[in-house]
């Protein structure tokens, strides 16, 4: 769709530039001033992208546990960026890695709606009254100096000064152009009235805006317009609606890569959007008279047309959100019901998505909740591979209750499932982990996520390797082997029921150093394990052969273990606070816990 509508689209704008050219040399300079003002806007993306290395994501996350905050942040951060299309790239993006929910994310975009509003007062209240290409001169020397620093900072700080110079300057020069243009052609005298002229300018105003793919271009362009008198009042409010509905190619080419719940967002965007432009078509007279009012009330005189298409602008986005807010709920169970996600027979990645690499702070969540599915389906394997299930084990039921429960071997294979649950995940993540662009801050968080696969690979091989025996003795007449491989089998369900609490329980306090607890206790049950194991063997309880296997399998049980402590320690708290990273640093190492052990012994 991307690529069609493109191939479409663009030799269309090739031929209208061209003969625009041709016809008028003061086309020349509107079309120039448009083509300044959207480098300005990729400049201003540009500088803004540099400071969403960690900042920006964690404004996101304390800001959208509420509707009214995601909100709030849509509107603010719009606000501040003057780019809707960014604002929309980092909510897909933060939808996609499982960060926000979509109800959080339909609330950015109605926020995002009204705070692109302001890009028109601006311009009708500063820019066109003001010779603003005297304040872009300074903005892009300034700008151009940063961008050459070394620092990604600076840099940001650069291309968000050169890319309001060329904004200015972009203004500049349409306003010029228009005023000039009028002397050899005027476009007013092309004006439709009635429902026919607003059907049509607002079908021009979504031909304009997916051109340009900026709804802030189209504005600043039909302002420029209505200002030098080359558009009625009515057709430029036409063109203003019409550039809201197709400011919603964005969302949906942005979400073309990323998985359901972007597509769910960009489809939230669309309704949104086309509701809001029927409202106000349906009500322009209405909403012409209420601009009226408004503009006596605050001042704006009569006949500054280009404040009313501002207040204009805002006012029906205004009214659309009003309209849709209360409906939510209802919007976000429309979408999950006709947007659904893909079945597949074999598991597939769910949030390593092109839309997710887009900022380093959610291409590293999407790896943590990947490495995520692929920890829960290897728990589920460990457990059939013990003869147990993770139901069983996860539940309030004493382990020693579990383990007399399932007292019968499970045939299962554990490589058949390792292929068809964990090898293609695995994959799927090596090859996404090296295409993210590592900053400094996150180095360590992207090693601990791949070390909890590589752990989870290991512990699966162990649990293959203790299988065998495992099944063989299940079923011994010999109850004192049978106890201990019974009592393997209790170790390494204990140590999943705990992690599965950490793993429920992080959000409410549960901390990195309680692993440390549990390693030190699992180090002590291992050494006792070894003397029982010789008594056993002394006393002729068990025979050497029984003895050989078991101290084997123990190895593989504590290995087992051992892996599951690092992925949890690795996987469940990698990514808040820097409380949580300082725990990481001091959590003990294997030495660490050895030392505390033969202390512990030597009393």
């Amino acid at each position: 769709m991307k690529y069609s509508l493109r191939r479409i689209i663009l030799p269309i704008t090739f031929l209208l530039l061209t003969y625009g050219f041709w016809v008028s040399p003061d086309f020349k300079e509107i079309s120039a001033g448009v083509a300044i003002f959207l480098f300005g806007m990729l400049s201003l993306e540009e500088g803004f992208r540099a400071f969403t290395g960690g900042m920006l994501e964690k404004i996101l996350r304390r800001t959208t546990n509420r509707l009214w905050k995601s909100f709030s942040f849509g509107v603010m951060a719009t606000t501040i960026m003057q780019s809707s299309s960014l604002v929309s790239v980092i909510t897909i993006s933060f939808l996609s890695a499982g960060l926000i929910g979509l109800a959080e994310g339909i609330g950015i975009v109605f926020g995002s709606n009204l705070g692109t509003t302001t890009g028109a007062w601006l311009v009708a209240g500063f820019g066109l009254k003001v010779k603003i290409s005297a304040y872009a001169m300074p903005m892009l020397v300034f700008g151009m100096i940063l961008i050459f620093q070394p620092s990604k900072k600076l840099k940001g700080a650069g291309y968000i000064l050169a890319g309001l110079g060329f904004l200015f300057l972009g203004v500049h020069f349409m306003k010029e152009g228009f005023d000039a243009f009028k002397d050899t052609l005027d476009l007013a005298e092309y004006a439709i009235e009635g429902l026919p002229g607003l059907l049509l300018y607002a079908l021009i105003g979504i031909v304009a805006t997916v051109i340009m793919q900026s709804s802030h271009a189209t504005l600043v362009l039909i302002i420029t317009a209505l200002a030098a008198q080359q558009l009625s009042y009515e057709n430029a409010l036409a063109l203003a609606i019409g550039s809201n509905i197709g400011t919603t190619i964005t969302a949906i080419i942005g979400s073309i890569s990323s998985n359901e719940q972007g597509k769910r967002l960009a489809g939230a965007h669309l309704i949104f959007n086309l509701s809001t432009g029927f409202i106000a078509i349906a009500f322009i007279h209405q909403f012409m008279l209420m601009v009226d009012v408004l503009c006596a009330w605050v001042g704006i005189a009569a006949d500054d047309f280009a404040l009313k298409l501002a207040m204009f602008h805002t006012l029906f986005n205004l009214v659309g959100i009003m309209v849709m807010l209360p409906l939510i709920g209802r919007l976000v169970d429309f979408l999950e019901k006709n947007i659904k996600a893909e079945q597949n027979k074999t598991v597939k990645p769910k949030y390593l998505t092109d839309s997710a690499l887009e900022f380093t702070g959610t291409a590293i969540e999407a790896l943590r909740k990947e490495t995520t599915r692929i920890y829960h389906n290897s728990c589920d394997i460990i457990a059939q591979g013990l003869s147990m299930t993770t139901q069983s084990i996860f539940s309030t039921v004493p382990l020693d209750d579990v383990i007399k429960r399932h007292n019968t071997v499970i045939d299962y294979d554990v490589d058949a499932a390792y292929v068809e649950k964990i090898k293609g995940l695995y994959g799927d993540i090596i090859i996404f982990s090296g295409k993210v662009s590592v900053e400094n801050e996150a180095v360590e968080k992207l090693a601990r996520i791949q070390s909890a696969n590589k752990k989870i690979i290991m512990a699966l091989k162990d649990t293959k390797h203790l299988q065998k025996n495992i099944s063989n003795y299940m079923g011994s007449d010999n109850g004192y082997i049978k106890d201990e491989y019974n009592n393997l089998r209790k170790r390494i369900a204990r140590v999943l029921r705990r992690l599965n609490r950490l793993d429920t329980e992080q959000q409410s306090g549960a901390s990195v150093l309680s692993f440390d607890a549990l390693k030190v206790r699992l180090q002590e049950e291992s050494s006792i394990l070894h003397k029982r194991l010789e008594r056993l063997i002394r006393a002729n309880h068990i025979s050497p052969e029984m003895g050989i296997s078991l101290m084997k399998d123990a190895i593989y049980a504590d290995e087992i273990v051992g892996d599951l402590i690092e992925i949890g320690s690795s996987l469940f708290y990698c990514d808040e606070t820097d409380e949580v990273e300082a725990e990481h640093l001091i959590a003990l190492d294997d030495d660490e816990i050895d030392e505390i052990i033969e202390s512990g012994v030597s009393k």
